[in-house]
């Protein structure tokens, strides 16, 4: 199963719309996974358009009509993988051992909010994956997002990729 893994898009305040690189990966990806700060509605939609599968969770900067549609925390399986998502997971310092505290019965969390990508092991059994922002890359280098792939149980092949700042 092949994952597409994306946070902290901002539309239209950061962009005006999603990179076209990333879209074109949206129709590849058996499931799009959004760590929240959707901002608006109309992202939420398009996706849920033009995707196999959304999972998806609201940010703080989303307002009530994204929570009323998306839960803080969401929990699937693909591939055999126990897979959560979340906003939040506060500070770096410590986060591992939150999280591993928070999420004791997943084998991978996918989070956003720092803009700052971050692929670690808790634990020795907890992978911690945050995608970075396609469309907002503060003081990082690059715009981002993920894929990986779920297969047989196995969390593997998380690929990194770069995007031009404004995106589209």
């Amino acid at each position: 199963m092949r994952l597409l893994l994306m946070s902290d898009t901002h539309l239209p305040v950061r962009a005006k719309r999603l990179p076209a690189e990333l879209l074109a990966e949206v129709e590849r990806a058996d499931v799009v996974v959004h760590a929240g700060d959707w901002v608006d509605v109309a992202t939420l939609e398009l996706l849920e358009g033009r995707a196999r599968r959304v999972v998806g969770v609201y940010g703080n900067n989303d307002g009530a009509e994204l929570r009323e549609r998306l839960p803080e925390v969401a929990r699937v399986e693909v591939g055999g993988v126990r897979i959560a998502v979340v906003h939040e997971t506060g500070a770096a310092k410590g986060r591992e051992e939150r999280c591993l505290a928070r999420f004791p019965e997943v084998d991978v969390l996918v989070f956003g909010h720092s803009h700052i990508p971050w692929d670690s092991v808790a634990g020795g059994r907890l992978r911690l994956v945050n995608p970075g922002s396609p469309t907002d890359r503060r003081r990082q280098p690059y715009c981002t997002y993920m894929t990986a792939e779920a297969d047989g149980g196995v969390f593997g092949a998380v690929e990194l990729h770069r995007l031009p700042r404004a995106g589209g």
